[in-house]
Parts: structure tokens; sequence; C-alpha cells
């Protein structure tokens, strides 16, 4: 029995709508090679709603010396919902040439903290913290020294005591002068008690512009990165039967972004803000396709490359004063991709489709120069402001069937791996389980509209910071994603 793609293409199309959309990282949405495989003239513009739950509790040891982790205040949805559109055409020039343009937003991310906890505000526990620490210090040195409870009390005791900010470069010359007289002379109790003391005033000034800082520091974490790709494509079709395809072209891709830490969370590095500054640099797709149409068969393996972005930062570090403001050079390398999509007839009237990605995000790191050094002057070692510990598998298995010439329904199941747990505080589940529900509706012979709704469920995951520290833990969440679209096909 034979049942020829045409016959078959009303039920295909309804799985696609809502297919890796939410996958890990900042995975939104699959390569558009699944569209350049469509038959003959094929055209489509589709909307796709995200509406992530993402709750959980922070962590009451932030800001101690305890490494565990507590249960805290509670952390109400932190993963803003999130809308876009992908569009896209191909057409065959005859029966060996076809040739398509695509556009659509792979990657992206949405988070805004909000509530009481350790996510918002200004971080009166590190401010305290600090505070403390000078107290101790200043008591080695004289048990009647007094306990410092307030900036204010801080900035009047660096006034008194001669040290301001600006002599920070005077005092770090005269460090590195002493340092290499010992180098000369290790015995020299004089050469020691300098560099004693010189170090002492350098961590009472860099305490004192921390705290200054930070205790400026208002609002709450919020993240916001989107990503356009637009795709060109030149297929040409071999064998004798022309059941196999090659296809490549060119992607240009532009990339912007924002980041604001806030809160206890992030210690010092609260208060911290990021602008990512849009940039648009280019890659390149390609992929084989093995038809067979008397069984409906349909066979896809595509690639899709990584691309550097070359960007411009602008960091502002407040716990590091005139230190932590400026404007580097970075390159973000957004990561390649592999997808397979498979499909063919049961029968007449049904379609399995079976869809894989894999993203390797495990390479993924964002390094902002003026985060970077400031950790290592903290002495946490090179860290990066966003990475992430696995890569990502995606899988999904669905059916279409066929119940009249104008009406199909289908259905899918699929798991995300996700990219790693503990995870970065930024988008804190351990990828998802998803069961999805679609339909279309041929309007004519050649235009139709396709709606699909799927519904994820989350797995369990520890928020991370870049340390390693443990800030919060997000469990039994959920989501929601909606999507339609207006496609035209002409075979």
């Amino acid at each position: 029995m034979s049942f020829k793609i045409s016959s078959l293409a009303l039920a295909v199309a309804t799985l696609s709508t809502v297919s890796i959309a939410n996958a890990a990282g900042l995975d939104r949405s699959t390569q558009p090679s699944w569209a350049f495989t469509e038959q003959g003239t094929f055209a489509y513009v589709e909307h796709i709603t995200i509406d992530p739950t993402i709750e959980g509790k922070d962590n009451a040891k932030v800001a101690t010396t305890d490494a565990n982790f507590t249960a805290g205040r509670n952390v109400p949805d932190m993963a803003d919902d999130y809308q876009f559109l992908n569009f896209g055409a191909k057409a065959d020039v005859n029966d060996t040439i076809s040739v398509g343009a695509f556009f659509d937003q792979p990657w992206g991310a949405d988070v805004n903290y909000s509530g009481d906890n350790n996510f918002v505000g200004a971080p009166t526990a590190v401010i305290g913290g600090i505070l403390n620490d000078v107290t101790t210090a200043l008591r080695t040195q004289n048990a009647q020294a007094p306990a410092i409870t307030s900036v204010e009390e801080f900035n009047g005791l660096t006034t008194q005591l001669g040290l301001s900010p600006a002599q920070l470069p005077t005092l770090q010359n005269q460090l590195t002068q002493v340092n290499n007289g010992l180098a000369a002379n290790p015995n020299s109790t004089t050469l020691q008690t300098q560099r004693a003391r010189l170090e002492s005033a350098i961590k009472l000034i860099n305490a004192n512009v921390a705290a200054n800082g930070l205790s400026t520091v208002s609002g709450a974490t919020n993240v916001s990165v989107s990503s356009q790709n637009f795709t060109g494509l030149l297929g040409v079709k071999l064998g004798e039967k022309k059941n196999i395809q090659i296809y490549g072209g060119p992607t240009i891709q532009r990339l912007e972004g924002d980041v604001h830490l806030r809160g206890n969370a992030y210690k010092t590095a609260s208060g911290y803000d990021a602008n990512i500054a849009r940039n648009t640099d280019y890659g390149w797709m390609a992929g084989i396709a093995y038809l067979k149409p008397e069984i409906a068969l349909k066979a896809a393996l595509t690639y899709r490359s990584e691309i550097d972005h070359d960007v411009t930062i602008t960091e502002n570090f407040p716990a590091r004063g005139a230190a932590g403001v400026g404007t580097n050079e970075i390159t973000i390398t957004m990561p390649k991709s592999v997808n397979l999509d498979f499909q063919t007839g049961l029968n007449p009237t049904t379609l399995l489709t079976a869809k894989a990605r894999w993203v390797p995000w495990s390479d993924f790191a964002i390094k902002p120069k003026i985060y970077n050094a400031a950790a290592i002057a903290s002495g946490n070692g090179d860290l990066n402001l966003l990475d992430y510990s696995k890569d990502a598998w995606t899988a999904e298995v669905g059916l279409g069937k066929k119940l009249s010439p104008q009406l199909a329904i289908s259905g899918a199941v699929g798991y995300d791996s996700g990219a790693g747990n503990p995870i970065t505080s930024l988008g804190p589940v351990e990828g998802n389980w998803n069961v999805g529900l679609g339909a279309k509706y041929n309007l004519t012979p050649e235009w139709a509209i396709s709606g699909g709704v799927k519904y994820l469920m989350f797995g369990d995951a520890k928020a991370k910071l870049p340390d390693g520290s443990i800030v919060g833990d997000f469990q039994d969440n959920d989501g929601w994603v909606y999507g339609v679209r207006l496609s035209y096909q002409k075979k």
C-alpha cells in the first residue's frame, strides 16, 4: 500500500507549531529546516507564546559562612512570559533546485525576580558582613575598637584615619615597593611591619568602597536576552527519483541583552549591570534529507554552525567603585546545533513523526572582563557570568491523524535533558517532560491554519552562582506553550 506525502500533509504540519519551544539553556526555537523540506511552494508565519511558572525558595544561609542550603523565603514566579514570531518561504525552481528564506528567534531569556527574598533589593546581609569583618580586624589591632554598625559610621572611620579611595594607587605602589624589598631582604621586621600596615589600609579602603557601592543598590534581578536569525537556503535533489536532497546556506544572526543582579544572593556582585550592545554576525546551515513519497517517509539531518559575536559590553560593578565601570569588547559564541527530523506514514490517514536535537551548552560561556576581574580580585578565581555544565538533548515523538479533507489533529510527547543541575539562577530548571496537542484546518486547498498547545513539567533544580554557591531551590514548576500558524502550500 502506498500513501504519498501529499495525502498526509494535513496531518504532519499540526505537530511542529510548538515543537521545541522552551528548551534548555537559552534555546527557544528549532532551526527552520523542517519547512525547507516541504513539497512544492510553501510559506508560513507563526506566533508562539511561552508561559512558564518557576517558583521556589531562596537560601536562608546566604551571606553566612554556612555553605549548606536551608530553605528560606518564597521566590515568586521569576520567569516572564514571552512571545516571538517566526516566518519563512521556500519554492522549487524545478524538480532539482529549491530555494528558501527563513526568520526565527533561536536564543533568548526573560527573567524578572520579585517579592521579599535574596534576589531583590540591596544586599543588606552582605553589607553587614563587610562591617562585621572590619570591626573584627580593628579589634584585632585595638581591643577597645567600637563595633561599626552602619555605612555612615564606616565613612566616618575612614575619614578619621585619613584614608580615601583616591589613595589606593599610591598605597598599592608603596606595597609593591615593600614586597620587592622583602624579596631581597625577607627578614626585615621594618618592611614586614610596613607591609602589614599597607595591606590593612588597602583592605579598609576596598571594604569602604564596596559597602558604599552596595548600599546604593535597589530594584530586582532581571535579565533580557533576544536574538533574530535570517537564513537563506539552496537545495539540490539528487538520484534517479530525486529522493535525496542536500541543502545549505548562510545565516545572519543578531544578538543583544541586559543583565541586572540584585539582592543578597549575588554577594558583592549585587548591583552589577551589564548591557550587551546589539551585534550582528554570520554563520551557516547545512543538511541532507531523504524522501520516499510512496510511504510518506521523510528524514532530514541538519547542522547549524556556532556563531561568534564580538560584542561591546558596558558594565557597572558598584562594589568595585570607579574600577567597576567600563566598556569592553568580548566574544560570545552562540552554540552550534544538530536536528534530526523524521516522519513516515502508518496508513493512509496516520503519520508518525519524531524529532531530536543536540546543543553543546557545556561549551557556552559569557565572561565580561570587569565581572571576571572582580571575581579574581575577591579570590574566587576565573569565573563566567553565565555558563552551563552539560550539553542538552531534546526528543519528541508524535502522531498526526487526518480526520477529513479539511481537518487533522495531532499529539506529541517530548523530553528535554536540560543543561545541568545545579544550574544558573537565571534559569533554574533541569529540563522538562512535555505533552502537546495540535490541530490543522484547511481553509482552501492551499491555505491552512494550525494551532497547538503544549504542557511542560520542569525538572527540579538548585540555583547556583558562578562560584558554585547554592542560592535557591526551585521545585514542582511547569509551563504552557501556545502556537498558531498560517501556511500556504501549492505542490
